[in-house]
């Protein structure tokens, strides 16, 4: 779970660099994870249950993007009123789980180790599809840039089954 790329630090918004590697499953660097089980998530980020909503990372470029699975089921504590007889999962909890995505990326950028991200704005978010239990949330979320060491802007889409269920631009802070 080695970063190997470096963000430019300087107070100016930088923009990520491009993906020029996605179609590449492996790496040439033994340096580089590509995948994170849950465990190995719980030591990225604070979240726990019910909160973590993460089940796994399956694709991961260091200081870029990475793709996130949650397996969405009936047991959920949310489904109880979220409503009953029709449990949908809230859009707030996708919004969420996209962020942690993104919070797997931003944990690991060797300027920003050491501190917790919070939400600084959630920005041109639209929801195109219902989630539902046995749903499998595909989550992609890609740094657009970073300024001054603590504030990150993403952008983030979720799918299922190929299709568009919600997507937005997200911002975190850096707080020590």
């Amino acid at each position: 779970m080695t970063t190997v790329t470096e963000v430019n630090s300087t107070d100016n918004p930088t923009s990520a660099p491009t993906q020029e590697q996605s179609d590449n499953s492996t790496t040439s660097t033994s340096e580089t994870k590509v995948m994170f089980t849950a465990e190995e998530i719980q030591k990225l980020l604070p979240h726990r249950y019910p909160f973590a909503l993460v089940d796994k990372i399956i694709d991961y470029t260091p200081g870029k993007r990475a793709v996130g699975i949650k397996n969405v089921t009936i047991n959920e504590p949310h489904f109880q009123g979220h409503f009953p007889g029709r449990p949908i999962m809230p859009g707030v909890l996708i919004v969420e789980a996209m962020a942690q995505v993104g919070g797997v990326v931003m944990t690991q950028v060797p300027q920003l180790e050491g501190g917790l991200f919070l939400f600084a704005g959630i920005d041109k978010v639209r929801f195109r599809r219902q989630v539902v239990p046995g749903d499998q949330l595909v989550m992609t979320v890609e740094l657009l840039w970073i300024k001054q060491r603590r504030f990150g802007k993403m952008q983030a889409h979720a799918e299922v089954d190929g299709q568009l269920v919600a997507e937005g631009e997200l911002m975190f802070s850096l707080v020590s």
